[in-house]
């Protein structure tokens, strides 16, 4: 079932229809929350969290504003913000990436560094995972949304507020502090 017709029938009928969104949506929700936090239990809840304020915010919806929603983006509202919230409470450790670009170690164009095929790769994906992780949020949680969950930049910009230009920047910036600590990576590894 499409969002379209997920929208009417939670217009239509709210209790009826939630379990359906729930059982379309909460992968994508925790998947954002997992590669926004890092920790499946701090997923779990988020995802769990934006589920209920989703469906409080929908009983408070008239018909017409429910049909109106893009669920997908709206979700990855509630679910970005809630991590946030958390964040602020219990910050994540992380490990700077940023000099790494400044130091000029931007990898070659071939596509053996691409963050899209690595996260297609078993043993590759869980170590971009740990660098995502550690990209400043103003990169990670767009390039989270737009190569992870493949929101489009016109959704990006809907649910993170900031003009589609800057979002381009801000993942074209990301992905490339990625390629270069997995070169660095990869340089480490080669030299150790």
């Amino acid at each position: 079932m499409d969002d379209t017709e997920l929208t009417e029938r939670l217009a239509r009928d709210l209790d009826g229809s939630f379990e359906t969104l729930v059982r379309t949506h909460v992968d994508r929700c925790y998947a954002i929350a997992l590669r926004v936090l890092g920790d499946p239990h701090d997923a779990e809840e988020v995802a769990q969290d934006a589920l209920v304020r989703a469906y409080r915010a929908l009983a408070g919806y008239d018909a017409q504003r429910i049909r109106e929603l893009r669920l997908r983006a709206w979700l990855a509202t509630i679910v970005v913000n809630l991590c946030r919230n958390r964040v602020r409470r219990h910050p994540l450790p992380t490990t700077p990436l940023a000099p790494l670009v400044e130091a000029g170690r931007e990898p070659s164009a071939d596509g053996a560094t691409d963050p899209a095929a690595l996260a297609l790769a078993g043993a590759d994906r869980e170590r971009l995972a740990v660098l995502l992780a550690g990209l400043p949020d103003r990169y990670r949680i767009p390039v989270i949304l737009r190569h992870v969950d493949d929101l489009s930049y016109a959704e990006l910009a809907e649910v993170l507020g900031r003009p589609e230009g800057t979002l381009k920047s801000q993942v074209s910036r990301g992905l490339a502090m990625l390629r270069a600590s997995l070169t660095a990576h990869e340089l480490e590894e080669l030299t150790a």
